[in-house]
């Protein structure tokens, strides 16, 4: 029996991940809502005469794109099935690559750039939800959560990356200041592009679609062993018995998301939930708002340097979580998350709300106890971004990769995925009117997001830490509690079971192909 290697698997899931085209379409946009030559060209004229971008033109062009993100989540679930994931990937970086190129080529008006925005959010919305899918069904179990993380990992890479390129271009003078940094997105889309044609498909899906021959292959080559190995024959056997149970029922519907069957219902439910936590974890408000916290404090620091700096914070965190997402689990890591950034939404809202100087106030005005107070809110802003990125940011995603069977996969990941975009559109459109309204006070609305997002994980998320996804649709068939899921093995019993229809599916398959032949 060979012995497994997983060079390959890395290399293809760190080049599926190359998410940070994602991130970087997500980060760019708030760098060139404040760029002279934008504001000039998609603001109005103010009674001085002096062009400017008003909130609700604000508003429309930042969320056009979780517009976009939340049609493409769901949309993607059609293509998924009847076009493969390695089809889907190529269909929805092209539809991403032309919105990013309408976006570019817009001289003036504000309804093409918006457009383009809605355009590129289909694609990022459809390969948020597809490339968790493929993730999960390709990569070796062992190495699925941390692969995932990679995947979270470049797309904190991707806001980053654009917040540096923001910061190196706003000083140029014409359009070239805001069209090279949005311009440079057709570059990473076209790179995902060409590279497509060399991924293999997902082997649950070749299967599924009774292509095992196929499937065999990419298995012993994700592995880098050959086709007869036993250790190759084991994993396409445990697939197809997956697949048989799965398939029992006909075509899978949207309603059997949320089917009694194998607790279906519990788990969809599940996967939009930590989604929706996710977005009301205040992480988005320090980008938002960080240069006002950063200004009371009596920093000199321009709005570019500050989102450089929180994209920074936002990278480094997210390395830890390669590892923590195996090491302490799926569910340790949200209940941690919970706990840190709470602490830091509670004490950054009190010490924000008490302590910083109006919004405006000259920075020789400001008191110690102002500086005091903003060099608190500081750390704690930076400690919260931090912490979101090593637990809340990569967990979810990892979670709603890893616990559906393969027949309703395609449909609950779009669920879970579409529930993100929709609450990321929410936010960025309300969230500049509320904070306008309360200030830092927002804050706690977030600290009790997070207090609830504790309970409702310590009641109802299970660990699926080192569970293969067939494994994991045992795990919530046994009913066992969450609390106690991090004990829980799979049965010996329905291992030998496996074994033996699986071996009988093969033979059958192998008998056809033999007289097809």
């Amino acid at each position: 029996m060979g012995i497994p290697t997983n060079h390959k698997a890395v290399l293809l899931a760190t080049f599926i991940a190359f998410g940070f085209l994602f991130g970087y379409d997500i980060g760019v946009i708030s760098g060139c809502l404040i760029m002279e030559d934008f504001v000039d060209r998609f603001g109005e004229v103010g009674a001085d005469g002096v062009a400017f971008l008003s909130s609700s033109r604000q508003s429309i062009i930042t969320s056009l794109l979780s517009a976009g993100t939340f049609v493409g989540a769901l949309a993607q679930a059609f293509t998924s099935d009847r076009f493969g994931r390695r089809g889907s990937i190529l269909i929805w970086s092209a539809v991403f690559t032309v919105g990013t190129a309408i976006q570019t080529a817009t001289v003036r008006s504000i309804v093409q750039i918006t457009i383009g925005r809605f355009i590129a959010g289909l694609g990022v919305g459809a390969l948020s939800a597809i490339v968790p899918l493929y993730n999960g069904e390709t990569a070796p179990k062992a190495m699925r959560g941390m692969l995932l993380v990679l995947y979270q990992l470049q797309i904190i890479m991707g806001i980053f990356i654009s917040y540096i390129i923001d910061l190196g271009t706003h000083y140029i003078h014409g359009s070239a200041s805001w069209r090279i940094p949005v311009g440079l997105q057709m570059l990473w889309g076209l790179f995902l592009l060409s590279g497509i044609f060399f991924l293999p498909e997902s082997p649950r899906h070749l299967l599924g679609t009774g292509k095992g021959a196929e499937a065999r292959r990419v298995v012993a080559e994700l592995n880098s062993l050959p086709q007869d190995d036993p250790v190759v024959i084991d994993i396409i056997e445990e697939l197809e018995f997956g697949i048989r149970v799965e398939n029992d029922g006909g075509k899978a519907t949207w309603l059997e998301c949320f089917s009694t069957r194998n607790q279906l219902w519990k788990r969809t439910i599940n996967g939009m939930m930590l989604q929706f936590i996710q977005q009301l974890n205040g992480q988005n408000f320090y980008y938002y708002y960080g240069d006002t916290f950063f200004k009371s404090a009596g920093t000199q620091l321009d709005p570019y340097a500050i989102q450089s700096i929180l994209g920074g914070v936002s990278v480094v965190g997210t390395v830890p979580a390669l590892y923590l997402i195996e090491a302490w689990g799926r569910r340790n890591s949200l209940l941690t998350g919970s706990v840190m950034e709470a602490v830091c939404a509670l004490i950054a809202g009190l010490v924000g709300h008490y302590t910083l100087a109006p919004n405006g106030t000259p920075a020789d005005q400001l008191t110690k106890r102002n500086r005091q107070g903003g060099d608190t809110l500081i750390a704690f802003a930076v400690l919260h971004v931090f912490s979101f990125s090593v637990f809340w940011g990569p967990t979810p995603w990892v979670y709603l990769g890893e616990s559906f069977p393969l027949r309703v996969r395609p449909k609950a990941i779009a669920l879970g995925s579409a529930t993100n975009w929709l609450w990321n559109f929410l936010l960025s459109f309300f969230a500049p009117r509320i904070a306008e309204k309360i200030g830092p006070l927002i804050l706690l609305i977030f600290f009790g997001m997070l207090t609830f997002g504790y309970v409702y994980v310590w009641l109802f998320i299970p660990e699926t830490k080192g569970l293969s996804l067939e494994e994991v649709d045992e795990m919530y068939r046994s009913g066992v509690k969450p609390w106690n899921s991090s004990d829980w093995r799979p049965s010996e019993k329905h291992i030998h079971d496996k074994a033996g229809t699986t071996t009988e599916v093969r033979e059958v398959k192998e008998k056809d192909e033999d007289e097809s032949a």
